[in-house]
């Protein structure tokens, strides 16, 4: 699909503000921040797009209080007590008739899709939004699908080598944050923050049946970050060295922080999974 054709479809599912009865909403956002600019950047090769939602939260203290009281009158009024059915229906009632006066809440989340290594980047640790953001891809991306990475090594069984022989991957060093979870029924857990790992606690830990949650890691002394159990990369950072040869001014900053950004992350990303065993093929 057309970068121009793509444009289209994304306008059509356009960021709008929660109606008087909605509950939520999304839609994509002009990622520079520009109103009536265009929804998709095309950055160096690299597909830049941002998601917006926005909530509406009745507190449930609220409903439940205001359904106590609708009981008590139908109780008082009737001689009966609701059933669970229409007591269900009293709640939304009264959730619906209080959405009009609830705070709204807005998030947006940055999008990056690299067509030359068919990678979806998306900036959330939640598995909801992340499904959000692929749902609407989908009905904007004609023939769009995705595939989790799968690796040959799990990384909490990579992350527990690593910190058993203290030999992290080549171009990784163990930085001082991690956590261990007990996998019995006690669910145990063990937090390291700015604290040595190379240390034989954490090694009996390990030999105890705790396994790494998350490990801190930096990688060839430009990004930092913490990379979970479910191999998600949390509290990624990019270190001065990244930027401190990069000059660039109001205008073309946006340009040049996400071409030096993707560039890096174009890097990590395949020396991770290399980390991690490489790459299971689906065949």
């Amino acid at each position: 699909m057309m970068a121009a054709e793509l444009e289209g479809t994304l306008a059509q599912n356009h960021f709008v503000e929660c109606g008087s009865s909605q509950e939520k909403t999304a839609g994509w956002i002009e990622p520079r921040g520009e109103k009536h600019g265009p929804l998709l950047e095309l950055v160096g090769g690299q597909m830049i797009l941002k998601l917006m939602t926005e909530v509406k939260t009745v507190p449930s203290s609220v409903i439940h209080r205001k359904a106590t009281e609708r009981a008590s009158q139908i109780e008082a009024s009737a001689g009966r007590k609701p059933g669970k059915k229409e007591l269900k229906e009293i709640k939304d009632e009264i959730r619906l008739s209080l959405l009009p006066m609830a705070f709204t809440k807005q998030a947006a989340l940055w999008v990056w899709i690299d067509p030359d290594a068919r990678l979806l980047v998306i900036d959330t640790s939640s598995q909801s939004r992340a499904d959000e953001v692929i749902t609407l891809l989908v009905k904007c991306i004609e023939g769009f699908a995705v595939t989790p990475i799968n690796t040959a090594l799990t990384p909490a069984v990579a992350m527990a080598d690593w910190l058993m022989t203290q030999e992290p991957p080549p171009g990784f060093s163990i930085d001082r944050e991690c956590e261990l979870k007990a996998q019995d029924d006690s669910k145990a857990v063990v937090r390291y923050a700015r604290h040595a790992l190379d240390t034989d606690e954490v090694r009996q830990h390990i030999e105890g049946g705790k396994a790494p949650t998350r490990v801190a890691l930096t990688w060839d002394s430009r990004l930092s970050f913490l990379l979970t159990d479910a191999m998600q990369v949390k509290k990624l950072t990019f270190l001065d060295v990244v930027f401190e040869n990069s000059l660039t001014n109001k205008s073309d900053g946006f340009d040049a922080d996400l071409a030096i950004m993707t560039s890096e992350l174009k890097q990590l990303i395949p020396d991770l999974i290399l980390a991690l065993g490489g790459e299971l093929s689906l065949a």
